[in-house]
């Protein structure tokens, strides 16, 4: 089984809507194989928690004005730090940094088949990184080092 249109069409609108909020690391899997709940799962991250928050409210608001879909299910709202957003079809996952670093959710779905996103979504690749770095670069660490 593979994901459907809809989850594709679905998958695409937040993926572009999160790049457009300067998402870093946008990143979609195909779970429909392993996973009879939902289609596909949406990663993204964020440096901050508002930033995060500024992400997860334009998906929600382009998946309703432009494919006409409400949530059913959103978690993590009070402290920001990852948001799920449950449409039934696809699941949204939005991270803090940190938290994507800690659990990972890449190496829990790397047997699955990557989706196909907009090329803003791909351009997104290795921000995350290159955001950890500029900021170890002048606090004067190495990434990852605390002082």
């Amino acid at each position: 089984m593979t994901a459907t249109d809809r989850s594709l069409d679905l998958i695409n609108t937040a993926a572009q809507a999160a790049a457009d909020k300067l998402a870093h690391d946008v990143i979609a899997y195909d779970v429909s194989d392993v996973l009879s709940i939902t289609d596909a799962f949406l990663l993204a991250s964020a440096p901050n928690d508002r930033q995060v928050r500024a992400i997860v409210d334009e998906i929600e608001e382009r998946l309703l004005k432009e494919r006409g879909v409400k949530p059913v299910r959103r978690e993590g709202d009070r402290e920001s730090r990852w948001i799920l957003l449950d449409y039934v079809d696809i699941v949204v996952h939005v991270q803090h940094s940190e938290e994507r670093v800690f659990y990972a959710l890449e190496r829990l779905w790397k047997d699955c088949p990557e989706l196909e996103l907009p090329e803003e979504a791909r351009a997104t690749r290795g921000k995350g990184e290159e955001h950890a770095k500029l900021n170890a670069d002048e606090a004067g660490d190495e990434p990852g080092q605390g002082r």
